[in-house]
């Protein structure tokens, strides 16, 4: 390497540096934000909600389906509307969550990674809030798709990384990207707290572009299936005070909505 060679690099590696580090002072908030954004859309919302698992050749193997309030303040509340689960519920109240029983006055108490079907838990059903339940860092500008098979040409993503700064997530860490534009979600490598990658995780939006139709689960730690969480409505909605006590709804077990 000849003299001149040698400055050139020297200069291109600084400017990596600078960048790098320039990212690690951005504020991600504001990104995390625009992100829950097409996901929930609004601090009061109910989601009609269907989980599948997949075979091996594509086809459907199970399916269940939901009712999702998510209201402000980290609560929650989930019916379970197919046969199987009737009845059914799981409320999320800060970091606590409890599984209710049909036939029991007792509430149950669970962690946010029981699993519901496949690999979706009560925390990826229940929590859909990054900005309130992660801090992090940008770690920079990258190309990135949708899918391993996607044709199209990578886009300019902003990749960030994510650690729970609350004790009610299924992850403890998370590696996100983000569409450099709209903020977007487009996937994200999801981490227990062992450190291990749980799953990866892919999002599909509408065909206008504003929200997230689904977001799609591929299994990292033993099964290797993939599971769909597919959000087929939502409107605002406000649920009553009561519905967000374990003991109101251990005594009530049909509620009038």
């Amino acid at each position: 390497m000849n003299k001149r060679t040698f400055l050139l690099s020297c200069v291109g590696l600084g400017t990596l540096m600078l960048t790098a580090a320039q990212a690690a002072e951005i504020d991600i908030t504001p990104l995390l934000k625009a992100a829950d954004r097409f996901r929930t859309g609004q601090s009061h919302v109910q989601v009609e909600t269907l989980v599948t698992t997949q075979k091996s050749d594509g086809s459907t193997d199970k399916e269940r389906r939901y009712t999702v309030f998510v209201q402000d303040q980290h609560r929650s509340l989930v019916l379970m509307r197919s046969p199987a689960e009737a009845g059914q519920k799981v409320l999320m109240l800060g970091d606590d969550f409890w599984l209710l029983m049909p036939g029991s006055q007792r509430p149950m108490r669970i962690t946010p990674s029981q699993k519901l079907l496949g690999d979706a838990s009560t925390g990826d059903i229940a929590t859909l809030n990054w900005s309130e339940d992660y801090g992090g860092t940008l770690v920079g500008e990258e190309p990135c798709e949708a899918s391993p098979v996607e044709s199209t040409p990578p886009r300019g993503c902003q990749h960030l990384t994510l650690s729970a700064i609350r004790k009610g997530v299924s992850y403890q860490r998370i590696e996100l990207w983000l569409g450099k534009i709209k903020h977007e979600p487009v996937r994200a490598d999801l981490y227990v707290q062992s450190e291990k990658l749980a799953k990866q995780a892919r999002f599909v939006l509408n065909k206008a572009g504003t929200e997230v139709d689904e977001m799609q689960l591929q299994d990292r730690l033993s099964t290797h299936k993939l599971t769909r969480i597919q959000y087929l409505e939502r409107r605002g909605k406000q649920v009553p005070a009561t519905w967000l006590n374990p003991m109101f709804l251990a005594h009530n077990p049909s509620l009038e909505e």
